[in-house]
């Protein structure tokens, strides 16, 4: 399959005074819904699935939005200072500039907790449905701080840094104390909710970074919704083998569809 010629990106500022960073995004016209990537913790818009899913979308004619969040890829900002909230913001805006009509929201990781929190402030009808990919929903409490040493958390606590190591990158990911305690004003599970679309859930049951018992919990979470759970056995956390983004690309056009 030919590949795309690398795109130049356009630039949004999102934020205001001090707090204002300008973020990249891919854009292509097309019909609709417009399918959007919230792309996961740490990746970027040119990740294999997005590049996959942009290839896919202009095949068939369909309006795609891709973006970085602050401190991500071609974006502005400091990683290590950034949070839930200021990644939140980044997509509702992204979201209100650069679409028209309902979209698909497909959220990878982290992205698919973005995706669910951005579901419950979208105006009636915007959203046309949710694929979510190994959605890490509420990781800061559940899949990090309950899962770290007293060591860490203390660390955590009294310099506001750990450098935790990444079989992704070759660098480790700051995870910060800013972080964690803005994740806590963000946490979904516990109590029941809906998004008021289609959700399909595509899981890998060989995910070391998100279990996909975590899946299951989201399910629970979720029983007023039209709800799709896709489990792979062989799947790993990432979900960029041929055959995973054949089911990624599957499950956005069903979705779409209805």
């Amino acid at each position: 399959m030919q590949a795309l010629q690398r795109e130049i990106p356009e630039f949004l500022a999102v934020g205001a005074k001090e707090h204002q960073r300008r973020l990249a995004f891919l854009q292509q016209a097309g019909a609709g819904p417009a399918v959007v990537w919230l792309g996961g913790f740490r990746s970027d818009m040119r990740a294999t699935k997005a590049e996959s899913l942009s290839r896919w979308a202009r095949d068939n004619g369909r309006a795609c939005l891709r973006f970085d969040y602050s401190g991500h890829g071609e974006s502005e900002g400091d990683f290590a200072t950034c949070t839930i909230s200021q990644w939140l913001e980044d997509a509702l805006a992204m979201l209100e500039a650069h679409t028209q009509g309902p979209v698909v929201l497909v959220g990878s990781s982290m992205g698919g907790w973005l995706s669910l929190l951005a579901a419950r402030q979208l105006p009636p009808g915007k959203l046309a449905g949710l694929v979510l990919i190994a959605p890490a929903v509420d990781f800061t409490e559940s899949l990090m701080w309950a899962q770290f040493t007293d060591t860490i958390k203390r660390q955590i606590m009294e310099t506001g840094l750990w450098l935790r190591h990444s079989e992704y990158s070759p660098e480790p990911y700051p995870i910060s104390r800013a972080l964690i305690e803005n994740g806590r004003g963000h946490l979904l599970f516990g109590t029941p909710f809906r998004t008021h679309c289609p959700v399909h859930i595509l899981q890998g049951m060989r995910d070391p970074d998100v279990p996909w018992q975590h899946a299951l919990k989201l399910v629970e979470h979720l029983p007023d919704d039209e709800v799709t759970l896709t489990l792979i056995n062989d799947g790993d956390h990432r979900l960029s083998r041929e055959q995973d983004i054949a089911r990624l690309i599957a499950a956005v056009a069903a979705v779409s569809a209805r």
